[in-house]
């Protein structure tokens, strides 16, 4: 069976209330639509994802979904229901067995969801996972009560929703009116569609409190883990002191074959430990002449770049600069601003201090700068 996945990422979020579409808020350190996206790839029964997406948004929604298997992405309409049309659409050349329609605002299924909704296509038109109310349910209006509504019977739909291609299509080229799902145009044309059991994890962003509800279900998926680097390099007359990301004034620099920024070195190292990926001469052999002189910010943009390739997130970044001069006070805050720049972390997760040895030793003597970093990272489990 041939099975393609259409990724709702044309919402606005209006009622989540951020500056920007809660589908591309973080989650954990990654998009919410990318946790979304690998959820409806994990038990591997769907062969590609189709984003569907607001105006301008392909480029970018595409770069958030980089390494998964994408179509190209289809611009919605200004209903749910025209984009998932504009969608369907867009598929139906190529015709595939069955669709799946999900929230990119849903980051979260179950293991075995897609599996159970596809066997239900055996039987059924259409599937969808959905749980029983269990709360009291209240007709009010103007703040007060009209009545108890009961809710024997009723179920709070959830998605990933599975149709058949053909009948979906067929149901929204037939639609007359505006339906808040696309089983509802299933029951309009009489056709079954199976209710299977849904999961309270199955949540969906909609309002800010349900993004630390979301994380919360996330987190035991994770197991942290720590890594420590350390670096030395000599001071010599003639070349730049660059010392965590920035130029600082000095009347000597760092000898090495790159930039030799010290600081950097050690909390790539200590990245690389923390995902037991060897260390930064392994990835930038210094042998290779592309490397020479070379920005050290590469380095750390390509280990955190590692850190997200795994699914995990930097946690805790500390960075210890060891010398006698220069002062590394005046300029810690600004080094804490470069590296989480360019680890793409707040702040507030990222410590640089400096301590000396005493005058003793070639720190004390002078002769070279040393720095220790550590890592905390949460990788998939």
């Amino acid at each position: 069976m041939r099975v393609i996945a259409l990724l709702m990422a044309a919402g606005s979020g209006s009622r989540f209330g951020a500056a920007e579409p809660k589908q591309f808020l973080p989650l954990l350190g990654r998009p919410i639509l990318r946790h979304a996206a690998e959820a409806l790839l994990a038990d591997g029964a769907v062969e590609a994802l189709l984003p569907v997406v607001a105006p301008g948004q392909a480029a970018r929604v595409l770069a958030m979904l980089e390494g998964l298997p994408c179509l190209p992405a289809v611009e919605g309409g200004a209903s749910r229901q025209e984009s998932v049309r504009a969608g369907l659409e867009a598929l139906a050349e190529q015709a595939p067995d069955a669709v799946l329609v999900h929230d990119a605002a849903r980051p979260i299924l179950p293991p075995g969801c897609i599996p159970a909704l596809l066997a239900a296509l055996e039987a059924h038109p259409g599937a969808i996972p959905a749980q029983p109310v269990t709360d009291t349910l209240k007709a009010g209006q103007d703040g007060t009560i009209l009545r108890t509504v009961p809710r024997a019977g009723l179920y709070r739909a959830q998605t990933p929703q599975a149709f058949r291609f053909a009948a979906l299509l067929d149901a929204h080229r037939a639609a007359t009116d505006e339906a808040t799902d696309d089983a509802s145009l299933l029951e309009e044309a009489g056709l079954t569609v199976a209710l299977l059991p849904g999961s309270e994890n199955n949540l969906k962003v909609t309002y800010p409190e349900d993004l630390a509800r979301t994380e919360a279900a996330l987190l035991p998926r994770f197991l942290p883990a720590m890594g420590t680097g350390f670096d030395v390099h000599r001071l010599v007359e003639g070349r730049p002191l660059i010392l965590c990301g920035l130029t600082i004034p000095h009347d000597k620099g760092l000898d090495g074959h790159s930039d030799a920024d010290v600081g950097l070195h050690a909390l790539c190292d200590a990245i690389y430990g923390a995902l037991a990926e060897g260390d930064i001469g392994r990835h930038f052999p210094p042998s290779e002449a592309e490397w020479k002189d070379a920005d050290s910010a590469r380095f750390l943009r390509h280990a955190a770049g590692r850190v997200a390739a795994r699914g995990g997130i930097i946690t805790h970044a500390d960075v210890t600069l060891i010398c006698e001069r220069p002062k590394i006070g005046p300029h810690a805050d600004a080094m804490r601003a470069r590296l989480a720049e360019l680890m793409s972390i707040p702040v507030a997760r990222v410590s640089v201090k400096a301590t000396t040895t005493e005058r003793l030793g070639f720190t004390g003597r002078g002769e070279g700068i040393a720095a220790q970093a550590a890592a905390t990272l949460l990788l998939p489990a």
